[in-house]
């Protein structure tokens, strides 16, 4: 998936930036079909609604940015990577990584068996990568692989082919990882934000398939956000109606093909290639972990 700004009115999610997911990617390792590269970006540094910088700090403290696996096809996660951060000290971060397995993954997943603890946000050129057995992880700013025109978009839609995230950044949570670990050959897959309230865990953000969350529920997009896949059944009718009214679909078609998007997670058969050759702004042999560059900005 790729896409920014999935909140109300081309915002952010509860209005926070960082809780802002905007990509997710999933590939073979070149040159190692046994293993996987998961990529999770969210935070883009510069928004759109209001228009303007966002903030320096990388990721929301407390909160889970979480990818969900799904292994036996009924769109409830039975394997979780969670990630949260802690402030540190001069306004630094650190990041520690859990694993769980089981019915506990397909809920918040603030507990379960730590992969990597205390890691350093990466801020700067340099990415700081940590190593724990067969997993390799990255956290921090990266630049902004998301190509589109924003300014076209909001000047009704007179597209000059100007890309305007070309020098701006987001914050990547890159996993590594054995294939095994996925839990299966055939998956489901798709990431999301939650956060830490007052009132208990909220879920901010979540995707797998490009724009869905942006263009699709319409007036119910809130709510599309905090909603589960195994329970999207419910948002045909919003988003054949957008299908209808905005892409000029038959009515029966546009129920179809809503069905159809409606599997909100990302498939990926481990057995074979897979059809992502490349990642949206990398080349098929780098990813964010070693050479994406970070280009800093004005925040």
């Amino acid at each position: 998936m790729s896409h920014h700004a999935s909140g109300p009115n081309f915002g952010s999610p509860l209005g926070d930036a960082r809780l802002d997911m905007t990509d997710l990617y999933v590939f073979p390792k070149p040159g190692q079909p046994d293993r996987s590269v998961l990529v999770l970006n969210v935070h883009p540094s510069f928004a759109v609604s209001p228009l303007g910088p966002t903030t320096k700090e990388p990721f929301a403290p407390g909160a889970l940015y979480e990818i969900k696996i799904d292994t036996d096809g009924d769109a409830i996660a039975d394997i979780t990577y969670s990630v949260q951060f802690a402030s540190a000290e001069h306004g630094k971060q650190t990041a520690t990584l859990r694993r769980v397995q089981g019915a506990r993954a397909a809920g918040v997943c603030d507990e379960g068996d730590i992969i990597v603890e205390g890691a350093p946000v990466s801020v700067d050129r340099e990415a700081l990568v940590a190593t724990a057995g067969d997993y390799r992880a990255f956290f921090g700013w990266r630049s902004d692989s998301f190509f589109f025109d924003a300014n076209g978009l909001f000047n009704n839609m007179q597209f000059t082919g100007d890309d305007f995230f070309a020098d701006k950044d987001v914050c990547s949570i890159v996993l590594e990882l054995p294939n095994a670990a996925l839990g299966g050959n055939q998956v489901g897959l798709w990431g999301r934000t939650v956060a830490k309230t007052e009132g208990g865990w909220i879920q901010a953000d979540r995707g797998a398939r490009p724009e869905q969350a942006v263009f699709l529920p319409g007036e119910s997009r809130e709510l599309y956000l905090k909603g589960e896949p195994a329970n999207d059944e419910r948002f045909v009718g919003a988003f054949a109606h957008e299908l209808e009214h905005s892409g000029g679909y038959h009515p029966d078609d546009a129920i179809a093909v809503a069905k159809t998007l409606l599997r909100t997670f990302f498939p990926m058969t481990l057995a074979a290639p897979h059809p992502f050759r490349r990642m949206a702004g990398h080349s098929p042999t780098m990813c964010s972990m070693c050479s994406a560059p970070y280009t800093p900005t004005e925040r």
